[in-house]
């Protein structure tokens, strides 16, 4: 994958480590002026992929977690690493289905592919990645009023 690697990460398979990652990221999206409100739903896509890889992907145990955070002209690139065996796509029931409105999972990668501008699942030797994309616009020059 071709971009730049701002941060990575390898945290251990438990829920506490979610606000660590969080935190990271947010303060990389704070240091190229990304407004709150864009940081906010990129952070909940995070936070998701990351439970994911560690309810469904590793469980709560020895294994871990990876994270990488990369940026492109407009664009930014999480990767989130888990080592379990992985999973099929297409398997994973619709959320909004009314027999599954009730129902625990399945929201997760929902709430990823509403979030995010691009979501891809990739199975590789040792776990799945996920990585999740989104378009991020230049900070708008405020025009110069005439007075």
């Amino acid at each position: 994958m071709s971009f730049e690697t701002r941060a990575f990460l390898t945290v251990a398979s438990q829920f506490a480590s979610i606000e660590l990652v969080q935190s990271v990221v947010d303060d990389l999206l704070t240091e190229i002026d990304l407004t709150e409100e864009s940081r906010h739903w990129i952070g909940l896509a995070l936070r998701e992929a990351m439970a994911n890889a560690i309810k469904h992907g590793n469980g709560v145990g020895d294994k871990h977690v990876e994270v990488e955070v990369g940026f492109v002209p407009e664009e930014v690139i999480l990767c989130i690493r888990d080592q379990g065996d992985g999973f099929d796509p297409g398997g994973v029931k619709d959320p909004l289905a009314p027999e599954n409105l009730l129902s625990s999972c399945g929201r997760g990668i929902f709430y990823m592919k509403r979030l995010m501008d691009e979501v891809d699942f990739r199975f590789v030797e040792n776990g799945t990645e996920v990585v999740l994309r989104k378009r991020i616009a230049p900070e708008s020059v405020p025009e110069e009023t005439n007075t």
